[in-house]
């Protein structure tokens, strides 16, 4: 996670949400829901076959990934970090 991520979602609500400064560049809003909808679209996709036989390495690699991403910040979500020493 970058540190303008990190400071992100440390940033009280009220600061999260209010608007950019005239000028000011922001960072994209994509959210772990963003992701997993991003999976359900490809998963539909490629059952309506809308890759081409050519395109599947790419997709399916690319698909992977997003799944493994997804599994692992769901386990670290149901993990109680404990602290250290124990």
């Amino acid at each position: 996670m970058t540190e303008e991520a990190k400071t992100q979602e440390a940033a009280p609500a009220s600061e999260a949400n209010a608007a950019p400064a005239e000028g000011a560049q922001t960072a994209p809003d994509l959210t772990i829901t963003d992701l997993t909808a991003l999976k359900q679209i490809i998963d539909v996709a490629s059952s309506r076959g809308a890759f081409k036989p050519n395109e599947m390495v790419t997709v399916g690699q690319t698909y992977s990934k997003l799944e493994a991403f997804l599994n692992a910040v769901s386990n670290a979500q149901q993990k109680p970090e404990q602290p250290k020493g124990e």
